[in-house]
């Protein structure tokens, strides 16, 4: 890693640092209220008539939370705070006029962005804890779970944003693809009670396999197989985004 990356990660934490505030409810606040509506309040009665889960509807549902605040924060962070620093600010285009190259630019950025997500994830598991949802020493490795699974999600919307001319795109976005991957990739409840086409489409989600990887952790059942799979699919698509993102960047920034 350069120094010169690391000048861009200092950017993005020195705008953070003014409007952190704001953030608190979408990153902290909003997911602890969930848990406690749904996996308290809603967990007695789900509990009270048998889920069929194996395990209490708040341990069932904690991790899901978990693995969507990373989805949300990372989306959310990749999406209009790039294409504003390509279009409206042209931060980018500022950074490049230094010894910054593109490469550097994008690294930066996504180290803002899991710190955004790691920040988020240590103090949900600290709250995991405080509710008892946490049964085994392997959920410390939910943490880098939601780390990977934060980039499966900000570099290929990164990606994106760099090739979008208008802003109207991530409203298709987050409406038909972050929204759905929220309620229907196993978070609330397992994704086997969908209709078999939805989901078979449920299953190549990267949600998905964030969600069972960080469950599977929390309640002690993971093995080391399936967990390698599924953290190696999120790899592939934060690997997959990372090239698309250098390719976009490049030509909307340098071509």
């Amino acid at each position: 890693m350069s120094v010169y990356t690391l000048r861009s990660f200092e950017y993005w934490l020195v705008v953070y640092r003014r409007v952190w505030r704001g953030t608190i409810v979408s990153s902290v606040l909003n997911p602890v209220l969930y848990l406690t509506a749904l996996g308290v309040g809603l967990g007695k009665l789900v509990n009270r008539n048998g889920s069929g889960l194996g395990v209490p509807y708040l341990d069932y549902v904690a991790p899901g939370i978990l693995a969507s605040t990373a989805m949300l924060i990372a989306a959310f962070e990749s999406s209009y705070p790039v294409m504003g620093a390509i279009r409206w600010t042209r931060t980018f285009f500022a950074q490049l006029a230094t010894p910054l190259r593109v490469r550097d630019s994008i690294v930066g950025h996504q180290l803002y962005v899991c710190t955004r997500v790691a920040t988020a994830a240590l103090l949900y598991l600290v709250v995991l804890a405080g509710f008892g949802a946490i049964h085994s020493w392997l959920a410390v490795f939910a943490f880098p779970s939601a780390i990977l699974l934060g980039l499966a999600f900000s570099l290929p919307v990164t990606a994106m944003a760099a090739w979008l001319e208008r802003d109207e795109g991530f409203n298709a976005l987050f409406r038909f693809g972050v929204t759905p991957m929220f309620l229907f990739s196993g978070t609330f409840f397992p994704v086997t009670r969908l209709p078999h086409s939805f989901r078979e489409l449920a299953y190549v989600t990267p949600t998905w396999h964030g969600v069972v990887l960080m469950r599977s952790l929390t309640l002690g059942d993971a093995t080391f197989w399936w967990s390698l799979g599924h953290a190696a699919y999120l790899a592939a698509w934060a690997a997959a985004g990372f090239a698309l993102a250098l390719r976009t960047f490049t030509r909307r920034l340098v071509t």
